[in-house]
């Protein structure tokens, strides 16, 4: 990777993206020291222009950005890196430090929240216990939800509609997470079909 640090007196600005929702978490500065050691360890290290100093994101607070993947912009002199963050990003424990909560993610927020209560073996939670049941019994639920969903687009009540839509999507993850496939997985299937 060929990155033009001296553009702008050794350091780039670097976009930091979730891996999963593609929500924009930061923006912080790497100077080749910072990059080499972000490549290194696959944690997102920065230079600190207030410190004077490399600083690895999540080495105060636990919350480190894990790389998942480095892309260069057109002009060699901007980074964007698609990470796993290991919690809140920003200092004041939003996800992002831009304030934004896109609606757009939180299906992926979901699909974790599953596979958490799934991998934690919550007893108390209705998604484990459904789990545990086997898949049968998911894909059974998956069916019904989506019999209930065909109901109700018959029917003129919106809000019923989509209610069952969210069932059917809630339980459609489970079963996802029964068969050791992602919501990303889908995505990526259907991206290669608009393709074609």
């Amino acid at each position: 990777m060929n990155i033009n640090f001296e553009k702008s007196n050794g350091l780039v600005p670097v976009i930091i993206q979730d891996n999963t929702s593609l929500q924009v978490l930061m923006l912080g500065y790497m100077n080749a020291e910072a990059f080499e050691r972000t490549q290194q360890e696959q944690k997102v290290t920065f230079f600190s222009r207030s410190k004077n100093r490399l600083w690895t994101k999540g080495e105060s607070s636990g919350n480190y950005l894990t790389v998942n993947e480095i892309a260069l912009d057109c002009d060699n002199d901007t980074l964007l890196i698609k990470v796993t963050p290991a919690g809140p990003t920003c200092h004041t424990g939003a996800t992002s430090c831009f304030k934004e909560e896109p609606a757009k993610g939180f299906l992926y927020q979901l699909e974790k929240t599953i596979h958490t209560r799934i991998d934690q073996d919550d007893t108390n939670s209705y998604t484990n216990q459904l789990f545990k049941r086997g898949v049968n019994k998911v894909a059974q639920k998956v069916g019904e939800e989506a019999v209930e969903l065909v109901i109700e687009a018959k029917d003129n009540n919106l809000e019923l509609f989509k209610n069952e839509a969210a069932d059917l999507l809630y339980h459609l993850l489970i079963l996802l997470r029964y068969k050791e496939c992602r919501l990303e997985d889908i995505e990526r299937v259907l991206v290669e079909r608009a393709k074609k």
